[in-house]
């Protein structure tokens, strides 16, 4: 089951947070189509926020196909995303990557606006 961790001070709103943690879910392939997510109130006790935001959350992903309300059942994954396994060997040399640019002094932020870089290089559209 998916665990939502919210960040006040990121800039983006509570409901995209959720929304883009099931998508990194569905990518990495820890959500998989017939799970379900955790309940509104569970991530409203998980995350003290408003119940309300947890369903626009919950509405949005439904409205984009990749999940579906189950009336008295709960919300449950239709389909995944991508195709990068959590347990894939891009996945452990990626992981060997950040340690060593982490080794040669690099921060967090240096890290993501490099690799950011890069992608656009390799995934420019």
């Amino acid at each position: 089951m998916v665990e939502y961790r919210i960040d006040r001070r990121a800039g983006v709103a509570t409901y995209l947070q959720i929304v883009q943690q099931t998508k990194h879910a569905l990518r990495m392939g820890l959500l998989r189509p017939g799970d379900k997510l955790p309940t509104a109130r569970e991530v409203v006790e998980a995350t003290a926020v408003n119940p309300n935001t947890v369903l626009k959350a919950y509405r949005e992903l439904e409205r984009e196909g990749l999940v579906e309300a189950r009336r008295g059942l709960g919300t449950f994954v239709r389909k995944g995303l991508g195709a990068a396994p959590a347990e894939s060997p891009l996945r452990a040399e990626l992981a060997d990557w950040a340690a060593r640019a982490r080794a040669a002094g690099l921060e967090r932020d240096d890290v993501a606006a490099l690799f950011a870089a890069v992608l656009e290089q390799h995934f420019d559209t």
